[in-house]
């Protein structure tokens, strides 16, 4: 693991861990699959067809591109006195490098097993960067790479997603 000589001791021990696990607030359910799908005019027969999804996919699954969905905390909940935030390195990097704004420039998702109706998905990342300082015309500050891992509840893999972000303080 390569170390960024001016980079804070707390953010150089997040690279390669796992931080925040967490399981998502609630079940995938078809109704929101429709949703989504209506909202993108998305046809495809097997999110609205049973015999299609039977024959093609074995049953009901969700848009692989919804994953995040299935993750993402509530902004408010009354079992939390803490704001739901997506995506918490992100934000934990934000307030350890001092960086108030920050850019996502990249995501890529590789997909592996397909997300099924009532199943429940949990997820982690993987802090697998951060750059030295750098400016930019949008500012100075740093490119870090956050790799997030999705399973459902056997622990079958479901989607491997890598982001890459810039955090930067905006030019005077």
């Amino acid at each position: 693991m390569p170390v960024v000589s001016d980079l804070p001791d707390i953010v150089q021990s997040w690279i390669g861990k796992k931080r925040h696990e967490e399981v998502g607030e609630c079940e995938v359910e078809r109704g929101f699959v429709l949703s989504a799908c209506s909202s993108v005019e998305n046809a495809n027969p097997i999110y609205w067809e049973e015999a299609t999804s039977t024959e093609i996919t074995d049953g009901w699954i969700a848009p692989p591109t919804m994953i995040s969905v299935w993750c993402r905390p509530h902004f408010w909940s009354p079992y939390s006195d803490e704001e739901g935030l997506p995506l918490r390195t992100h934000f934990d990097l934000k307030e350890a490098l001092e960086v108030p704004e920050a850019i996502m420039s990249a995501d890529e998702l590789i997909f592996h097993t397909p997300v099924r109706m009532g199943e429940q998905v949990r997820q982690y990342q993987i802090l697998r960067s951060v750059s030295e300082i750098k400016t930019t015309r949008v500012g100075t500050g740093r490119f870090w790479n956050i790799e997030v891992i999705y399973e459902n509840m056997q622990g079958e893999l479901l989607v491997q997603e890598d982001i890459a972000g810039f955090g930067y303080r905006r030019k005077a």
